[in-house]
């Protein structure tokens, strides 16, 4: 049997005394549990943690404390964030990132972490090369859609409460002998959507990634009336031209069914965290803690394929991630 290794130091070349945290723009589940991880792992090397409340927002007003192990105690089960989270338009500005920055060096801060999407990278990376602070990303959002890591903290969790909802309005629906048309979350990607098709027995997905017509729902829909179905769902990301709205109306139009649409929206964000984002935090906090020591910046900590990945900020979002077209294929051909 192989024996546990002990615990030991990690190198910090970058002499790292004392880092910031923060999260920012919509809240997914499990950024608590990459908050414990953060403090927990720099604790743990003899490195303070400042925690940055209201995200950009804040940073720019200077809400900042210090924070340790004790302050994230009994968090890793919780949804939302306890640091809070804000949009900043002023953080858009030159102004208001000097002021960022000005809050961080007067904490005596070497490196700041951001956990959030590619809004919060955009702003992470502009406050990096304007004023040298180094920037580590942590991917928190459901979309999972950032480039450079398999999947997002929080994208578990989305896909699971969505499921749950698709489940009893198939209920629901067969009861009635209706459709039911479902708007889940997914602005400019599919990856929610498709992954509840599947999982949810969806008579039919659309998603922003391929936005073909419509009217092509219309002669499915028939067809599965034809094939003795009293009931359909119909999934559609919110990023679908027209969304299911959309949708609905071109199933009334070319039918006659009764249609009904319901949009899961922010709910699908909130909620404890299932294992697998709790997990996958976890181990993106204690790595992206690691990265700072080691002397990296400007980079999103992620894992691809088991491993742990650095992918330069920048193209976490010029680089477009599709969904998974094997599941797209199965979604079609299981539907039939």
């Amino acid at each position: 049997m192989t024996d546990i290794p002990h615990l030991t130091p990690h190198p910090n070349p970058a002499g790292i005394k004392r880092l910031a945290v923060l999260t920012s723009g919509g809240d997914a589940p499990g950024m608590n549990a990459a908050i414990r991880a953060v403090v927990r792992t720099a604790t743990f090397q003899g490195i303070e943690v400042v925690g940055v409340r209201r995200g950009f927002s804040g940073l720019h007003r200077g809400d900042l404390r210090l924070i340790g192990p004790r302050d994230v105690a009994n968090t890793i089960q919780r949804g939302g964030t306890l640091l809070l989270t804000a949009r900043s338009a002023t953080w858009r500005t030159p102004e208001g990132r000097a002021k960022g920055a000005a809050h961080l060096r007067a904490w005596e801060v070497d490196g700041l972490i951001v956990i959030g999407g590619d809004g919060s990278f955009h702003g992470a990376h502009f406050l990096q090369e304007e004023h040298g602070i180094p920037v580590i990303g942590i991917p928190g959002t459901i979309d999972n859609d950032l480039y450079g890591t398999d999947h997002t903290i929080g994208y578990f969790t989305a896909v699971e409460t969505a499921l749950d909802a698709v489940d009893k309005l198939r209920d629901t629906g067969a009861s009635h002998e209706r459709i039911f048309v479902i708007e889940v979350m997914g602005r400019h990607a599919g990856h929610i959507a498709l992954e509840v098709a599947v999982s949810g027995g969806a008579e039919e997905v659309f998603i922003p990634e391929d936005p073909r017509p419509v009217e092509g729902v219309v002669q499915i829909v028939q067809d599965s009336v034809a094939k003795g179905k009293a009931s359909s769902i119909i999934i559609v990301a919110e990023g679908y031209p027209g969304g299911a709205e959309g949708v609905a109306r071109a199933i009334e139009a070319g039918t006659g069914l009764e249609t009904r649409v319901s949009i899961l929206g922010h709910i699908q964000r909130g909620g404890a965290p299932v294992s697998s984002d709790r997990v996958l935090a976890s181990r993106l906090g204690e790595a992206a803690v690691y990265a700072l020591m080691e002397g990296r910046k400007g980079v999103m900590v992620g894992r691809v394929n088991g491993e742990t990945t650095y992918t330069p900020l920048p193209e976490t979002w010029e680089k477009r991630k599709d969904v998974s077209r094997d599941l797209y294929r199965c979604a079609k051909m299981l539907s039939v």
